[in-house]
């Protein structure tokens, strides 16, 4: 049985790896076994985050519309509540951008919002 060489398929391998892990630092982007394990580390980091800027991006919306309504004396929740009363179909990251860029669009909607709650 001929001898195997798997050298060319090693150092392929591990030049793969370590062009993943360039600007890490220490031996973590030099030696491949730290560099190999370093490379699962900053994946499992970057799906983990990637999820989480959503909720982080979610969370700055929320604020941003709330603060929008505190300075219309209303209530974030009851905004948000008035808006499904009245059918307005619009998402929080519209809703923020409106309530940073466009305070007058953004007040009709809680004028909108504000009449859907007083006729129960």
């Amino acid at each position: 049985m001929p001898r195997a060489r798997r050298s060319v398929a090693a150092h392929k391998r591990h030049k793969k790896v370590l062009v993943q892990t360039e600007g890490q630092r220490g031996v973590r982007h030099r030696l491949f076994r730290l560099a190999h394990e370093s490379l699962l580390r900053s994946l499992a980091f970057a799906t983990e985050d990637r999820r989480k800027r959503k909720r982080d991006f979610r969370s700055l919306w929320i604020t941003r519309i709330n603060a929008a309504c505190r300075l219309r004396d209303f209530d974030y929740h009851r905004f948000i509540h008035g808006l499904e009363r009245a059918n307005v179909r619009v998402d929080r990251k519209i809703l923020a951008d409106l309530a940073v860029n466009e305070p007058a669009a953004f007040s009709q909607l809680v004028t909108q919002a504000r009449a859907a709650l007083a006729q129960d």
